[in-house]
């Protein structure tokens, strides 16, 4: 009994242990699971600003882009002004150079005028003039001729003044002419530079804007990355927490059967600690009643008559010592109420007479016929019978009716053999 007591320990110690390691190893799992959630949560944190941060430089770039589109298509105007500027610098120069010849040709007929002018001067100052005019009139010939000479006097005076009139006139010309082009090719020059300085400035913005869209677009590569990466992380983590998911359920499953296996084993092992208490407590009931039946035997007097085996089962081969031998063997159960059973055993005990005995059948070469044995389950018994299918470590324990021998069945119980 303290064999089985101990073994009942260690199996149940050990089931403890075993249930203890699965707890330990569900604890690390559910801190692993703890962890690895925690780091999906940073995760899918640190996407979410991936993600806002991409958007604000999304927008910026979107920005930039547009301000570099207006800048382009500023320049585009500008050039377009700047070719029209050349054009008419081209034209203005053109007309200054037009100009320029006019005035060489104004310069030609007043330097031809003013030889004329200087040879009538010439003239005059040797001739006074009202002389010369009146001297041509008084030798007019008739007074047609006066009126004809008066007339190309009059005709000589004013073609003298329109062409004096005209000399200065052109002189007048060339001088506005020059200052026209002056001014012109000024205005010209200010233009030209003011929209080369124009187009020098935007190409200086266009320049820095695509240098700040260019490291704008760094950013959002980098960004990209970022989130790829993060996105990666999280994947792989989504990855991991599934896989403690499972672990964790697989233990939980695993730990409620170990639960189950140890709550039936402890049930099993007290039972069978009740069994083998009782087994004890019938045990040792038997043994008071071998030595009350062997105290009662001593002072019974010796038949001679007496031939019928029935009569003293518990005292044939019975050793002066009873032994405490065990074995487990397959038990059935028989009646002595079938047809064509005469009831009587191979040791001739009446059985239909004896409804109430304890009679087992044996195999007489593992357990003697007429040993007196304990049988788990039944009780004490006498090994009064055989049977042809009754062979090796096999018994068939007698029962008073079919029912009790179906009630029985076929089970392993331990016998022990009292004497």
């Amino acid at each position: 009994m303290k064999i089985l007591k101990r073994m009942t320990l260690v199996a149940v110690t050990g089931m403890f242990f075993t249930a203890g390691i699965t707890e330990t190893h569900a604890q690390s799992n559910e801190e692993a699971l703890q962890s690895t959630e925690q780091q999906l949560k940073e995760s899918e944190k640190a996407v979410q600003q991936k993600e806002k941060e991409k958007q604000s430089i999304d927008t910026d770039v979107k920005a930039l882009q547009s301000e570099l589109d207006s800048l382009h298509k500023v320049i585009s105007d500008n050039e377009k002004e700047l070719a029209s500027t050349e054009k008419k610098i081209k034209e203005a120069k053109s007309m200054i150079e037009k100009k320029k010849e006019e005035i060489v040709e104004l310069q030609e007929k007043v330097l031809s005028r003013k030889d004329i002018i200087e040879g009538r001067l010439v003239a005059l100052q040797h001739d006074d003039k009202s002389n010369a005019m009146l001297e041509m009139v008084m030798n007019a010939e008739s007074f047609g001729d006066l009126v004809a000479r008066m007339g190309a006097a009059t005709t000589l005076l004013s073609a003298d003044n329109d062409i004096l009139k005209q000399h200065q006139q052109d002189l007048d010309q060339i001088e506005k002419d020059k200052k026209e082009i002056d001014k012109q090719e000024k205005v010209l020059e200010e233009e030209e530079a003011n929209l080369k300085a124009k187009k020098a400035e935007l190409e200086s913005n266009i320049s820095k804007q695509t240098a700040a869209l260019t490291k704008m677009q760094e950013k959002y590569s980098a960004v990209v990355s970022d989130i790829e990466t993060a996105s990666s992380e999280k994947a792989s983590l989504q990855s991991q927490l599934a896989t403690i998911q499972d672990k964790i359920s697989a233990e939980q499953k695993a730990a409620k059967e170990q639960a189950e296996k140890v709550a039936k084993e402890k049930e099993v092992a007290a039972q069978a600690e009740k069994e083998e208490n009782q087994r004890q407590t019938d045990l040792a009931t038997a043994k008071a009643e071998v030595k009350q039946e062997k105290k009662v035997e001593s002072t019974k007097p010796v038949s001679k008559t007496e031939s019928k085996p029935a009569s003293k089962p518990a005292s044939e081969s019975k050793p002066d010592k009873v032994s405490g031998k065990e074995m487990y063997v397959q038990s059935t159960a028989y009646t002595a109420s079938c047809a064509g059973c005469s009831g009587k055993t191979a040791t001739g005990i009446d059985l239909k007479a004896n409804p109430h005995l304890k009679v087992i059948a044996v195999d007489p070469s593992v357990i003697p016929l007429g040993s007196k044995v304990y049988v788990e389950g039944y009780g004490v018994a006498v090994a009064g019978d055989t049977g042809g299918a009754i062979k090796g470590y096999k018994i068939d324990v007698f029962v008073p009716s079919k029912s009790a021998a179906m009630s029985w069945g076929r089970r392993t119980v331990k016998v022990t053999v009292l004497n």
